[in-house]
């Protein structure tokens, strides 16, 4: 991202907004080690502890307890910071596969543009959360199964968007060019077309990100994601379901926190693609 680019991006207001609200958000979570904070320690005296109350031990909770009385503060750090590491492992799947199918479908076309077209077409009929589901109920819940699973069908996107853009270069003198001059195809495709696709796989990646983190809540949500002990978004929130009546910040915190994430994401996303555009 040149300086100019950067200086154009941040100078939108929104992009400032959304940089304030994720930036302590995503430092507090990669910092969640080195603070003292507990997210599995069962206080069955502190139960249901609202935010910012003292339990029965003389504690308090800056945003309460939850049913065993575990500090909801240290879940939903420890909980985000579990779903920024497997989104941004999805991603980086998702970003290899798709830039690599996108090349390849595009620079080559043919066989190569059949199968690859034949393959996002496919994914895209099937509904995201069965497959996650027969995927996982298949293999078994665990971190691993849950991030291949999000990145091996999150490529779709990326594969069309650099497919595309590929198809597009190809014909461009740079790269006639280049082949004239006895580069190789991988060569020019790396050296060539990879530079100029790499701002729209900025873009996207942002967006995705987003989308990613939102998919991993959800399969948390249902049980499918990363299995107990270790915190999630989507997991304290299933949990807090059976206690909105009595206990609402359960699940209304770990909410928020994921509502921003997503929004704040989707931001940038916009706002890096506008930047991008001349005319905007």
């Amino acid at each position: 991202m040149t300086a100019w680019l950067l200086r154009r991006w941040l100078g939108r207001a929104r992009t400032r907004g959304a940089l304030l609200v994720l930036v302590p958000i995503v430092l507090v979570a990669v910092l969640a080690p080195l603070l003292p904070l507990d997210a599995t320690s069962q206080d069955l005296r502190a139960t249901f502890t609202p935010p910012g109350g003292e339990a029965a031990s003389g504690r308090t909770y800056l945003l309460g307890t939850d049913e065993l009385g575990r500090d909801l503060a240290a879940r939903i750090v420890h909980g985000t910071r579990s779903s920024l590491i497997v989104g941004a492992a999805a991603l980086a799947i998702a970003l290899l596969v798709g830039t690599t199918l996108g090349l390849l479908a595009g620079y080559f076309g043919g066989l190569m543009d059949a199968v690859v077209t034949g393959l996002t077409e496919t994914l895209m009929t099937l509904p995201f959360i069965l497959l996650a589901i027969a995927v996982i109920a298949a293999v078994g819940a665990s971190p691993t199964v849950l991030v291949l699973t999000l990145g091996l069908t999150g490529w779709v996107s990326f594969a069309k968007l650099v497919r595309a853009k590929t198809f597009e270069l190809r014909g461009e003198e740079f790269v006639l060019a280049a082949q004239a001059l006895g580069v190789s195809s991988f060569g020019a495709m790396v050296r060539h077309v990879l530079p100029n696709v790499a701002p729209l796989l900025i873009v996207d990646g942002t967006l995705q990100f987003g989308a990613l983190i939102l998919a991993e809540a959800g399969l948390s949500f249902l049980g499918l994601g990363v299995p107990p002990p270790t915190p999630t978004l989507g997991g304290i929130l299933a949990g807090g379901q059976l206690y909105v009546a009595v206990a609402w910040w359960i699940s209304a915190l770990p909410g928020v926190v994921l509502l921003a994430m997503v929004v704040s994401f989707n931001v940038l996303g916009d706002t890096l693609r506008d930047a991008l555009s001349p005319g905007r």
